[in-house]
């Protein structure tokens, strides 16, 4: 089986649609669990984030196995997925759910960033939040936290299947984030997502319009009256 490459068209193309659209493309195709809970933006960015997933699960701390000093191994986990993350993808971090601990802080995070990671997502906390939010590159978590990882975080798998706020996520899938949250798109469907939200987001942009100018919702959203569609066509024309 070849593996999913995402391509620039695709990524542009998703650049520009919210999770809500690619949350409905998905439940049309049966998948209605794919936007990870509990994950807010750091800050809100100007652009979505859209990249690959490359993992890392973090599993319960053990004090025999985590102590301080475990940070100068050069091949702690951790540290390895930061400079190992290829870059244009998302790093998405399995925290267990729990915000009490960080899973990164700022000094890691900005690495990330400079080494052309397209973003960051943690169902667990940041440190150092506020340094995280003036990134360029979008970031999302449960929450700020101070205590290092290591209080309650052992980092061990990288690019391996994860859970990540109660969605799965296989290395390779597609995340498309942006002020609501993030969406999980499997790879083999982030083309067919891509494509039916172009046209979604169109209609959508077109409704709008003609809401904030009076129209009603009925026969409009849904589309159920010849005549609305009609005149979708000829506003598309016209843009």
């Amino acid at each position: 089986m070849t593996e999913y490459v995402l391509s620039d068209a695709t990524r542009e193309k998703l650049m520009r649609t919210s999770t809500a659209s690619v949350a409905t493309q998905l439940y049309k195709r049966g998948l209605r669990n794919q936007f990870i809970q509990g994950v807010r933006p750091v800050a809100p960015k100007k652009k979505n984030m859209v990249g690959q997933a490359f993992t890392l699960r973090y599993i319960p701390a053990r004090e025999d196995r985590n102590p301080i000093e475990v940070f100068r191994n050069e091949d702690h986990p951790q540290r390895v997925a930061i400079e190992t993350c290829p870059p244009g993808h998302v790093l998405v971090m399995d925290g267990r759910k729990d915000a009490s601990a960080a899973s990164a802080g700022s000094i890691l995070v900005t690495r990330l960033a400079v080494r052309g990671g397209a973003g960051i997502v943690s169902d667990a906390g940041f440190r150092d939040a506020e340094g995280i939010g003036e990134l360029d590159m979008p970031a999302y978590c449960a929450g700020p936290s101070a205590p290092t990882n290591l209080t309650k975080h052992e980092a061990l798998d990288i690019n391996v299947p994860i859970a990540c706020g109660d969605v799965a996520v296989f290395p390779g899938d597609v995340l498309v984030g942006d002020t609501d949250g993030v969406m999980v798109i499997p790879a083999h469907l982030a083309d067919e997502i891509a494509d039916a939200c172009a046209g979604m987001e169109s209609y959508e942009a077109f409704v709008i319009e003609q809401v904030a100018n009076g129209a009603s919702i009925i026969g409009l959203y849904p589309c159920t009256k010849e005549e609305n569609h009609k005149k979708y066509e000829e506003w598309l024309a016209s843009q």
